[in-house]
């Protein structure tokens, strides 16, 4: 079945262009244009009832038989659908709006159509869809007007793209660099063929090695997740610059987990989870692919280290200084210096011998060259021992520091990775170094512990929490020995509402405080203390699903924002890894003799409130401990809420 669509999709032996225009200044003229100019070899059908020609070619008034995929450019969707449909074409790519993209109306006809396309045996892709590029089999059928370049370079990197006009903007930045691309899609609204179902049909594609994806959002996080599990284990690397910061899931957050894990913090997250490459910068994921081409995760488990060797010590020392911000390493063999500066004295065979030594060197994880000048007009001296360098078990990338087309394209010949700025470089290695092989997550249900209250949701799952007592009015009694808290019941930020009383010392002092609070019913804690105060917080993310938060805790939580996040649920060790990266507790871990706090409870309270994920239905939306005392043994919850989805 994905062998058909793949076929209809990406090579199709015929074409109709419903709509098809014979004035070719217009965009509906360039698929016709594009195919013919690219050298595709299927039949091409021109679809258009005013005319019996269109730019040379016999035009039809309706779709006629045998044909494999359709491109819409018409008002009249919908009609274009049943013409397919009763002439058995497998895929049509709509490329005209006015659906999803066009508010709730347009919505409503958009569903409407996948349901009849669905009937009909008919798949979508679009609408708003600008097309599918097939380089190495010349299957132009799009109307971006990157198209109009005479020979873009065809290759083995593959990109599926929620923008449209990126399909042109990565390919001629690519072309530029003479690196080529194999298929690219326009994936439009996504309302039936969708990122993750692409990503499954570029798994099984031959002619690709490397899957770029440009997202404005993700749809459908499960589908894309097992795709680039696939991927992974079709040893393809998946690499995405995902585009824009939404504030939607910090307005919409009751607690600290969701203000702090929004929608970014959570797709870093999935990303990690699923085994895909983030990449921050959009020339970063043009050039990005021969880095990670027939490569694995690292998953080194200690901060990385790159040897640097270059023929320019200032160009060097601008991506030195970037690798470094991203907690990189710099390291050379016998040199009390981070970098191997060769400038002014190398011989291309001395720059051979040193890149050879560095590939070998164990004391590194990747070989970086930077070349100065000599890129743009002595290639034979500081290019060609890099294309002449073997392939070792680590990356060997360069960064040139001039415009340097030629060496450019040398080196996408060859396979290696090259950079035009330090930035690039430097955000290519930190996503290479920070990628990881699918995380298999456990997949076992536990029951749902019925809670009145948050704390006993807490103590259902094994969380330690404090000694507490409900007192009411009048007489307000309790049995927690003096001293004690008192918090004002069913607000979410206590503090910030004026709702917590600490260290309440005797009876006196209670009457006088809880006056002030007005209410008929008070939580009365006992006192706790820690060694540090974590925030420990599960969410059941819309985009991504159940999330786990593990970060430094208490009022000051949002301010310092040091926290990490990982996909729920998460194993005991897998906690120990996140609370590792957090670093505020570093004083608890050991810091220059300070005590030591039961970093290890710590990491079961993690464990544990992830696992709320493992409940029958998800029915938590939100579940929060802060703060969650770390002690010298065990921790203690004192503070957290409980919400339940509508």
């Amino acid at each position: 079945m994905r062998a058909r669509l793949a076929q209809a999709l990406f090579a199709p032996g015929a074409v109709a262009l419903i709509g098809a225009s014979g004035d070719e200044k217009k965009n509906t003229a360039r698929p016709q244009r594009f195919l013919r100019k690219h050298g595709y070899a299927g039949r091409v059908v021109p679809v258009n009832s005013t005319r019996k020609e269109v730019l040379g070619e016999a035009a039809c008034a309706q779709v006629p038989e045998g044909i494999d995929h359709a491109f819409i450019m018409v008002e009249g969707v919908e009609q274009a659908i049943e013409d397919c449909g009763r002439r058995g074409v497998p895929v049509a790519t709509v490329y005209s709006n006015g659906f999803a993209d066009a508010g709730r109306e347009g919505a409503q006809r958009q569903a409407r159509l996948v349901a009849r396309a669905k009937a009909l045996g008919v798949r979508l892709l679009g609408p708003n869809s600008m097309g599918v590029i097939n380089l190495p089999g010349r299957m132009a059928l799009s109307v971006n007007a990157v198209l109009e370049i005479d020979a873009p370079p065809s290759g083995t990197t593959s990109l599926v793209s929620q923008s449209g006009t990126m399909l042109g903007t990565v390919l001629s930045r690519g072309a530029a660099h003479g690196l080529g691309f194999s298929k690219l899609v326009s994936v439009g609204n996504e309302a039936d063929l969708g990122v993750g179902e692409l990503v499954e049909l570029l798994v099984e594609d031959p002619e690709t090695r490397v899957i770029l994806l440009f997202l404005e959002t993700v749809r459908d996080a499960d589908r894309l997740a097992a795709a680039a599990r696939e991927a992974h284990a079709a040893g393809k690397a998946v690499i995405a610059y995902k585009l824009g910061r939404s504030a939607l899931g910090e307005a919409l957050a009751r607690s600290h987990t969701g203000a702090l894990a929004g929608l970014d913090a959570a797709l870093d997250a999935f990303f990690r989870d699923c085994g895909i490459l983030r990449v921050d910068l959009l020339e970063t994921l043009v050039e990005i692919a021969p880095l990670v081409a027939g490569r694995r995760p690292p998953q080194l488990g200690r901060p990385p280290r790159v040897a640097v060797v270059t023929t320019t010590g200032g160009g060097a020392a601008t991506v030195a200084d970037r690798l470094g911000l991203h907690g990189i390493e710099t390291a050379a063999p016998d040199s009390d210096s981070p970098i191997v500066d060769l400038t002014m004295t190398a011989t291309a065979q001395q720059y051979t011998e040193v890149l050879e030594r560095l590939l070998d060197f164990p004391g590194c994880d990747a070989v970086l060259a930077a070349v100065g000048s000599s890129a743009q007009f002595h290639p034979q001296l500081a290019v060609e021992p890099i294309l002449g360098a073997k392939r070792a078990a680590k990356p060997l990338a360069a960064f040139l520091t001039p415009h340097a087309e030629r060496s450019l394209a040398l080196l996408a010949e060859r396979g290696i990775a090259a950079f035009r700025t330090p930035e690039a470089c430097a955000d290519a290695f930190a996503a290479y170094f920070s990628w990881r092989a699918p995380r298999q997550r456990e997949q076992a249900e536990i029951p749902y512990p019925l809670f009145d209250h948050p704390f006993e949701l807490f103590a259902a799952v094994g969380i330690p929490v404090v000694e507490q007592a409900l007192a009411c009015a009048p007489e307000f009694a309790h049995s927690i020995p003096y001293p004690v808290a008192v918090k004002v019941m069913d607000v979410d930020h206590k503090t910030e509402a004026g709702g917590l009383a600490l260290g309440i010392a005797g009876r006196v002092e209670f009457e006088a405080r809880i006056r002030k609070f007005g209410k008929d019913r008070l939580l009365v804690q006992k006192m706790e203390s820690g060694l540090a105060e974590a925030i420990v917080g599960y969410r059941d993310d819309p985009v991504v699903g159940p999330i786990v938060l593990v970060g430094a805790g208490g009022t000051l939580a949002e301010l310092y924002r040091d926290f990490v996040v990982e996909l729920a649920p998460v194993s005991p060790d897998e906690a120990m890894r996140m609370i590792e990266k957090v670093k505020g507790f570093a004083a608890i871990r050991g810091y220059r003799n300070l005590p030591r706090g039961d970093v290890k409870a710590l990491a079961r309270a993690v464990s544990a409130i992830s696992r709320l994920a493992l409940i029958p239905g998800r029915p938590l939306l939100e579940a929060e401990i802060n703060p969650l005392l770390v002690r010298r043994e065990g921790v203690v919850a004192v503070d957290g809420l409980a919400v339940l989805k509508e």
